[in-house]
Parts: C-alpha cells; structure tokens; sequence
C-alpha cells in the first residue's frame, strides 16, 4: 500500500508541475507581455525533479531558484529585444534643457507653462514660493507626469 501512495505521490507532484507549465504557458500566449513564460521554466525544473523522485521541498526550492534566475537575468534583455511594441518617450532628454516660459509660473496658483522643443507643457517652480514670470529662461531639473519642473538660470529676460 505505501508503494501505491509513493507512486501516486511521485506522479501526481510531477504531473501537477506539468500543469502549472501548462498553465503559465498559455497565460503567456494569451497576454504576450513575457509575464509567465519565467515560472513555466522554473515549473518545467520542478516536474523534472519530481520526476526523478526529488521530494517536494527540492521541488519548490528548483522551482524559485529557477524561476528567480530566469526573471532576474534574462528578463530585461528580452524585454529590449522581443516588445517591440514598448512607446518610449523623449521626455527624458527635457531634463536639463533650458526652455522659456510662456504664461506664469505660480505653484500656489497652480498655474504656468513652459515651451519646450516646440511644445508647450506645464510648468512648476521647484520651489513653491518662488514665482517665474512669462519670457524667463529655465532650466528642467525633473519631470513629474506631464508637468516640467524648473529652475531659473539667470535673472535675464529673454527678449
């Protein structure tokens, strides 16, 4: 009787593991956003070592190292390379540049714009009490959602 319940026990750990690489697979194919397909490879370490009798423990440890390893490792440069689909923005090159403002920039007031590369964008003091007026130079320091945030850097008005 203990040799049908080690058997059951060996297959079914195995044939669990099997269905969880089944399952992480297909999520992936439905999503194709490389969100799975690492804990198919750790599930699939799993249902080998299941397989050759491993005992549960060992299982899951193969199971997380793996899954670990392949996230932590490979995800980035597969992300770079296999969605190309992935929008990025140029908002970061703003960061440093120095633009003009266009209308006021009052934080308290909530108001002000900044014309930057040819598009106007909001625009915030990186102090709130400090107020830019229209046809001043600013440097960007950082980007917050669509809001420039910026600093002066002369006193000079531009013409």
């Amino acid at each position: 009787m203990n040799e049908i319940i080690g058997f059951l026990t060996q297959y079914g750990l195995a044939a669990m593991w099997m269905a969880f690489v089944i399952i992480f697979l297909v999520v992936e194919i439905i999503t194709v956003g490389l969100t799975t397909i690492w804990l198919a490879g750790g599930a699939l370490v799993a249902f080998f070592l299941a397989a050759m009798g491993a005992n549960f423990w060992w299982q899951l440890a193969g199971f997380f190292i793996v899954s670990f390893v392949l996230i932590y490792f490979t995800r980035p440069w597969a992300l770079k390379h296999f969605n190309p689909r992935r929008t990025r923005t140029n908002s970061e090159g703003l960061i440093g540049e120095i633009v003009k403002i266009t209308r006021q920039v009052d934080n308290r007031a909530a108001k002000g714009t900044a014309l930057a590369k040819g598009q106007e964008w909001s625009a915030r003091a990186i102090s709130d009490d400090m107020v830019l007026e229209e046809g001043m130079l600013v440097k960007v320091v950082r980007i917050e959602g669509v809001k420039l945030i910026v600093e002066p850097v002369s006193d000079a008005q531009e013409q």
